[in-house]
């Protein structure tokens, strides 16, 4: 994907043609505009930029990008190694899947607190090294257990890797950029889950179990590396008391509710696809989930203006009905095609659903408590794949694989419900453009 289109997504709105003022074009020269246009806020970015704090800013997107790689390589391969050689059931499977973000939500206020007061780069660092770590136990685990603490270490060095990632992308970026810093940040995370389940398919196929524990542990490694060689803006190394504040702020409940509801559906995507396409006699069902991480990738690029120009309410209630639509294909889907098309639809969705709902969350504070409302918001994340991993493998073994989409399509429909009735009404119209961006 070209650098300048990712720039031109989230460049700030405002800047628009008028319709009847520009002259005629062909098809080919109205899908070049954009890509030109787009080239060139990139190059206005990098103008911007000191060239050390290019690098480093390069250097954070590529750790950020070799760390949810090593995510991804790991989930379609799981669910196999726990049925399989460990002989274990569906509801372990859910338990395994989930059991990371366990920690990483624990670990996000303490990281970012450790990482205001000791600087971002001994924070990312230490995240990728216990992200190996974790790598490393899933070559020694021969039971559930030893598994699960595998995963537990794994979330805490997930939860650092991106909390730190993500303050120092925006620590490096010029004024006015910190929402294009934070997206490109973002854009590194789920093109690591696009790549990574493939990889780990491949590799799996290839060469077996322990080649993608290899790699789990190798990418992060390589991570904590660049950005231990990179240097941090003196502006990142704050001490000092900090502000009391609440640790789950009222404004962000409703909102955070409804994303850890939307994860149920997500936890079904990675803990159970490949087993129920494989359970129809269906091969390839790691591309599936490809299918929807590349659709979340192309969804945040492209969509991204929609939250500011039709409203927030109203792009997270679509978004939330978009997930349940591609869930109940899933749950019908007897061939790989109809999963395809069905993951693609509810990366969709899941894609507009994080800033619709983050957007929800900045428009009901004040500039002071954004920083904590916007962190609860976060960690709602990993609530919601940490109970709804488990609950999605008690369906499956109760119910079969089928069910799990169904729950799955169920919660989104729930989420849809939570945000749709809404009790703010400022919430349904479109709030100040480029709020969307500071997520």
């Amino acid at each position: 994907m070209p650098s300048g289109v990712i720039a031109a997504a989230f460049a700030p709105a405002g800047r628009r043609y008028h319709p009847h003022l520009q002259p005629p074009t062909t098809p080919t020269r109205r899908l070049r505009q954009p890509l030109r246009r787009g080239a060139a806020r990139a190059r206005r970015y990098t103008e911007e930029v000191p060239r050390a704090a290019l690098s480093a800013s390069v250097g954070v997107f590529i750790a950020a990008l070799l760390a949810f790689i090593a995510i991804g390589a790991a989930l379609p391969v799981l669910p196999v190694f726990v049925r399989g050689p460990l002989h274990a059931s569906n509801l372990a499977v859910g338990v395994v899947v989930g059991a990371f973000s366990v920690t990483s939500v624990f670990c996000r206020p303490l990281a970012g607190r450790l990482a205001d007061r000791r600087g971002r780069r001994v924070v990312l660092v230490a995240g990728a090294l216990a992200m190996s770590l974790g790598g490393l136990l899933y070559l020694f685990a021969h039971t559930v257990a030893t598994l699960l603490i595998a995963r537990l270490v794994v979330g805490i060095g997930e939860g650092s890797l991106y909390t730190a990632g993500a303050t120092w992308a925006v620590d490096l970026a010029p004024e006015g950029r910190q929402g294009l810093a934070l997206g490109l940040f973002g854009l590194a995370v789920w093109g690591g889950l696009s790549l990574g389940p493939l990889a780990g398919e491949l590799l799996h196929s290839a060469f077996g179990y322990d080649a993608v524990w290899a790699l789990t542990a190798a990418l992060p490694f390589a991570g904590a590396v660049i950005a231990a060689c990179m240097r941090e803006p003196a502006a990142a190394l704050r001490a000092g008391p900090r502000a009391r504040l609440a640790l789950f702020p009222r404004e962000a409940r409703r909102p955070g509710a409804a994303l850890a509801l939307a994860n149920v559906g997500y936890a079904a995507l990675a803990g159970f696809v490949v087993l129920d396409l494989r359970a129809h006699g269906v091969a390839g069902g790691a591309s599936v989930f490809t299918a929807f991480a590349v659709a979340v990738f192309a969804s945040r690029v492209v969509l991204s203006p929609l939250p500011d120009r039709v409203g927030a309410r109203a792009t997270a209630t679509g978004a939330a009905l978009f997930e349940a639509l591609g869930l109940g294909i899933i749950a019908l889907a007897g061939s790989l095609s109809a999963a395809l098309a069905g993951a693609l639809i509810v990366g969709v969705g899941f894609a507009m659903l994080f800033p619709s709902l983050a957007l929800m969350v900045v428009g009901g504070v004040g500039e002071e408590r954004r920083g904590s409302a916007l962190g609860a918001f976060t960690a709602f994340f990993d609530i919601g794949v940490g109970l709804g991993a488990p609950l999605a493998g008690a369906t499956a073994a109760l119910a079969g694989y089928s069910a799990v989409f169904i729950l799955g399509a169920l919660a989104a429909l729930g989420t849809a419900a939570l945000v749709a009735f809404s009790a703010s009404p400022r919430l349904a119209t479109p709030l100040a453009a480029g709020a969307s961006e500071r997520h």
